[in-house]
């Protein structure tokens, strides 16, 4: 059985139910942009409840921020490695372009992350 914070780290990496890390934590794949960011009521596999109470992952948003301007700095210093010369518009259009085709992975990932502040894994 995993420790506390492997448990974490699986379910945030493969975005699983923080309860028993079987089930989806999510509806859909985090790129189906209809059904983007919903996330189940009850684990499919343990049952579990994923909400605390109404608006429970609206908390999520300050994780995802954190991890857009993380990822944006991280996409910045990578382009700056790459090709110094490339002017300040150049940057411009790769940091906006590689996070907004992050974004949807970015949002999955702070609603995990947050949820796994509150759901412990439980054998």
């Amino acid at each position: 059985m995993p420790s506390r914070w492997g448990a974490k780290l699986r379910s945030i990496l493969f975005l699983k139910c923080p309860f028993c890390l079987r089930g989806d934590l999510f509806r859909s794949h985090p790129y189906d942009l209809a059904k983007v960011g919903e996330v189940h009521e009850r684990c499919p596999s343990c049952g579990r409840k994923l909400t605390k109470e109404p608006g429970f992952y609206w908390g999520a948003l300050f994780v995802s921020y954190g991890l857009s301007v993380g990822f944006s700095l991280l996409v910045y210093g990578l382009a700056w490695w790459l090709n110094p010369g490339l002017g300040i518009l150049g940057f411009f259009v790769v940091v906006v372009s590689a996070t907004a085709l992050a974004s949807p992975y970015l949002y999955a990932l702070s609603k995990v992350i947050w949820a796994n502040l509150f759901f412990h894994y439980e054998r």
